[in-house]
């Protein structure tokens, strides 16, 4: 069932200082240690990690760790047919966009583009001044949006994308998605209980289009991929040309892996400050409680690896198998690339457990 598939991988992740600002991205990644490569084709090997598209490590701010394989691939959903993966290739970020769309936001709220976490929604939206009007509607707050915690009736969890009554499937076919976001019923009290909502992104990405003055990729390429030096990037939109802010971005592997340096570093990259630091702080704090230990703070997931001692991480995760990890105490940053589109959650979620516990935990302490 989809319910199980999504609960899965969420639900594995809790089981189981500022860095140099120089990044040595034009050098190749040093090679790693034997122990850990050979590892890595012991799970492969034994077909552990089906679907592997890429695994990189950085720590310390150096990338020590890059590998990459080969097997199908689509681009949300469009399938790329047989593709050989490499530092050059982009992949699909699916739901790790959201992570991106946070930071993005945070960029916009320090120029004073979009309005802060305690304004109200619906005065963002006067084009919908019906919907305000309605009884419950003037509680909500941004604050709700980037905790997903609107109360609203939306289904990504039990219900399988591409069926119609799925939430984002839904936004994605309606005439306005904005209007069918903003009109779902109310069935739980806003600031409660964390529901994943696609929904609640598209409504970010509109607010920094819109106070911006710039499409949602154009904004982001400017304000955090071009001052950090990243490769092309590309960001589909739906059948009404917005861009899918939930699930659409898709990036190389090691700009991925800078944006987990640039966490790590406070939001800041080669001595600039790129991501305000007390909002790197913000996104990474618990708001509100997922399930299995974990919390889901503003569009970043935390939680902590079962280890000796637990490990704690925030990061961001994608369907089909896209994670990225950063780990603070130990200086780390994960990213982590699969083509299990097709998969299970619990599938999904074996494979990444499979690689942190047995290649990159043990291999980079």
């Amino acid at each position: 069932m989809a319910y199980l598939n999504r609960r899965h991988l969420l639900a594995g992740l809790g089981a189981s200082a500022i860095l140099p600002s120089a990044f040595p991205w034009a050098m190749p990644a040093l090679a790693a240690s034997s122990d850990t490569a050979e590892r890595l084709a012991a799970l492969t090997q034994a077909g552990k990690v089906p679907g592997l598209h890429a695994v990189l490590v950085s720590q310390g701010g150096k990338l020590l760790f890059e590998h990459y394989g080969q097997g199908p691939d689509e681009r949300l959903g469009a399938a790329l047919g047989d593709v050989v993966f490499g530092p050059d290739v982009l992949h699909d970020l699916r739901s790790v966009s959201k992570s991106i769309v946070g930071l993005a936001y945070g960029v916009a709220l320090a120029e004073g583009k979009v309005p802060p976490p305690d304004a109200k929604l619906y005065a963002q939206f006067p084009e919908y001044a019906d919907l305000a009007a309605q009884p419950g509607r003037d509680k909500l707050t941004i604050h709700h949006l980037l905790s997903m915690t609107l109360g609203f009736d939306w289904d990504e969890l039990t219900i399988v994308y591409g069926d119609p009554r799925n939430g984002e499937t839904a936004m994605e076919a309606a005439p306005d998605r904005y209007r069918f976001i903003l009109e779902r019923p109310i069935v739980g009290e806003p600031g409660v209980k964390w529901t994943y909502c696609g929904g609640a992104t598209a409504l970010l990405g509109r607010l920094i289009a819109r106070g911006t003055g710039e499409a949602l990729p154009a904004y982001c390429r400017r304000v955090l991929f071009d001052p950090m030096g990243f490769g092309p990037s590309d960001w589909r939109v739906g059948r009404d040309g917005e861009p899918r802010a939930a699930s659409g971005a898709r990036l190389l592997p090691r700009d991925l892996v800078k944006i987990g340096q640039l966490m790590l570093a406070g939001g800041s990259w080669n001595g600039r400050s790129i991501v305000p630091t007390d909002w790197v702080r913000r996104v990474t704090t618990p708001v509100v409680p997922i399930s299995f230990g974990r919390h889901y703070g503003y569009h970043w997931y935390m939680g902590d690896f079962a280890t000796a001692q637990p490990l704690h991480w925030f990061g961001g995760v994608g369907w089909g198998g896209q994670y990225l990890f950063v780990i603070p105490a130990r200086d780390l940053v994960v990213v982590i690339h699969c083509g299990n589109y097709q998969r299970s959650g619990q599938e999904q979620t074996a494979v990444m457990l499979a690689l942190m516990r047995d290649v990159v935990l043990p291999g980079f302490a």
